[in-house]
């Protein structure tokens, strides 16, 4: 009795499933044109989007949530054709009480995730951009909805979640072809600081690294301990690259032209005075 119970189930159950065969196939090619139409959202969606604005970021956006939408409409119909008593009604009710409860149980992945979105949207950052945040400094070599992959100026990969630069200020080194340099220069108290503010303006302008469309800036700025401090400030390229190169071709060039000229750069002098005359013997 017991065995044709069970032989009478696996032939209701095989039963059903070859009457429910033609939904399983109508929904695997329902997935199948969802991928279709996934890939050439993805294909397209960048000329599509090309008179909309001009950041990469944000046309990966646009594609991005365009295709996610057309993830979700293609599974909700095959979960329509697959179960055809499920209604769009009851469909949407499932997703909202599935969204639900996968938002509270990974919070953190979602909050990173529209973190993510906002980065792409406001944020003026682009792949190939410097940006420096906290103790991070680095180039922006992928801006994912969830993390953002940089590359530290010695050559490390930081995968950095996309609060943490939501959350603090981030400054985007890049953001212009041109940044502007400085160092200090000290002369000697007995030269004359006219000559050598001209001397020192002259020798930064002949640096190939410095441009030359903005100004060069040279004040004298302190009354130093064995010398007067003449702050020195020039426009160059953003990179931190291009700083360096061009902080060592200023400071090379300046230090040349003074020597040329006579001016003294200073050692630290120290003056020590003894309350008691000292007997020199």
């Amino acid at each position: 009795m017991a065995t044709e119970t069970v032989i009478s189930s696996i032939d209701r159950i095989g039963g059903n499933f070859i009457g429910h065969t033609p939904y399983i196939i109508a929904s695997i090619i329902m997935l199948l044109l969802t991928w279709g139409v996934a890939r050439i959202v993805r294909h397209f969606g960048g000329r599509l989007f090309r008179h909309t604005t001009s950041r990469i970021s944000l046309k990966n956006l646009f594609v991005r949530l365009l295709t996610s939408a057309t993830w979700l409409v293609g599974l909700l119909l095959a979960a329509m054709v697959l179960f055809p008593g499920l209604t769009p009604t009851k469909a949407l009710g499932a997703v909202g009480l599935l969204s639900v409860a996968i938002g509270l149980a990974f919070k953190d992945i979602f909050e990173n995730f529209f973190a993510g979105i906002l980065i792409l949207w406001r944020f003026p950052i682009e792949e190939g951009d410097f940006i420096e945040c906290q103790d991070i400094c680095g180039r922006v070599e992928v801006v994912e909805v969830r993390n953002t992959n940089i590359r530290k100026v010695t050559g490390e990969l930081v995968v950095v979640p996309n609060l943490f630069l939501f959350k603090n200020p981030c400054e985007v080194i890049t953001n212009r072809v041109k940044r502007r340099a400085t160092i200090m220069v000290g002369v000697a108290y007995q030269e004359k600081i006219p000559n050598a503010v001209a001397v020192i303006e002259s020798a930064v302008a002949s640096c190939q690294t410095v441009r030359s469309e903005d100004p060069i800036e040279i004040f004298p700025k302190a009354f130093g301990e064995s010398s007067i401090d003449i702050e020195v400030c020039w426009w160059t390229g953003s990179t931190p690259l291009q700083i360096r190169q061009s902080r060592a071709e200023v400071v090379t060039a300046v230090k040349i032209a003074l020597d040329k000229a006579g001016i003294e750069i200073p050692f630290p002098y120290r003056t020590l005075t003894f309350k008691e005359p000292l007997k020199l013997e």
